[in-house]
């Protein structure tokens, strides 16, 4: 007999014993205690026989973890949490004469045309705007900065940088077929604080810049403690008013878009002026 059902019938004849023995036990609480043999011979039958199964290759098939406490088992299952991945998205790529400012407000990057205007449907309030995109075209890939907003360009829509255009197909095709993703390239140095012309203490404008995963929220901490979420612009800062967040210097938390968050402390306001955080994101997934 299998070792699985000589524990099966041991454990009926614990249950059944009191409840026999019992002059007074009435037929409906016998019953209850037959039905909780059977389903626990069924379930001991059943890891008997799945515990002996095989693989295509020979060595029993891994099963989900169980406990015996006091003759009884517990079933912990396997549970496996797979973190999503940014989307692959498809559409079109076309270009245009880019310096490297535009929409989002960065300054002119002559040195660094890697660049590209996302679609208006895509663009989200700024929210992609300083991501980093790895496109796929006809002839070759090229990773690109957001720093701009295509007005008329529709979802999956990114209108290159001619230079970065030049890296996935010929310029004179204009428009092709593509596929592209945000990703998280490997940046030297931390993230960095720019104050806007015109920030001041009651109207504090604040844009975060080299960052490697796209930014979603950006707080300061008040001086009781109490942090404060900054509304963003379409034009890529995050501007406190009404009131504003006082002279400074400020203690800033900033939210990547998986979660990721970076605090920096005693930030100086300077009206047009960029200061370094302490550190940047972990790569995305």
């Amino acid at each position: 007999m299998a070792r699985g059902e000589m524990k099966a019938q041991k454990q009926i004849g614990r249950l059944l014993r009191p409840a026999v023995g019992a002059g007074g036990a009435s037929f409906a609480a016998i019953g209850k205690v037959i039905l909780v043999a059977v389903l626990l011979t069924l379930v001991v039958l059943w890891r008997f026989s799945v515990g002996n199964v095989q693989t295509a290759d020979g060595p029993p098939a891994q099963q989900p973890i169980a406990q015996a406490t006091d003759d009884r088992l517990a079933w912990l299952p396997i549970i496996q949490a797979n973190r999503a991945a940014n989307p692959i998205h498809q559409g079109i790529a076309t270009y245009y004469d880019a310096t490297g400012a535009g929409a989002c407000m960065f300054d002119p990057s002559p040195d660094d045309l890697m660049v590209a205007a996302m679609n208006a449907e895509e663009y989200d309030n700024a929210a992609l705007c300083g991501a980093y995109v790895h496109v796929i075209g006809p002839q070759g890939a090229v990773t690109v900065r957001i720093v701009d907003l295509c007005p008329g360009c529709k979802a999956g829509h990114l209108d290159l940088s001619r230079e970065a255009f030049a890296q996935i197909a010929d310029l004179a095709l204009g428009r092709v077929p593509i596929t592209w993703q945000i990703v998280s390239p490997e940046l030297a140095g931390p993230i960095a604080y720019h104050f806007k012309d015109g920030s001041n203490q009651w109207w504090t404008a604040v844009q975060v810049r080299h960052h490697r995963n796209p930014v979603a929220r950006l707080e300061y901490r008040k001086d009781n403690g109490l942090w404060i979420t900054v509304p963003r612009t379409s034009y890529n800062y995050f501007v406190q008013t009404d009131p504003g967040m006082g002279p400074g210097p400020y203690t800033f938390r900033v939210t990547d878009r998986y979660g990721n968050t970076l605090t920096d402390t005693g930030i100086p306001h300077i009206e047009n002026g960029t200061v370094e955080g302490a550190a940047q994101f972990p790569p995305g997934p």
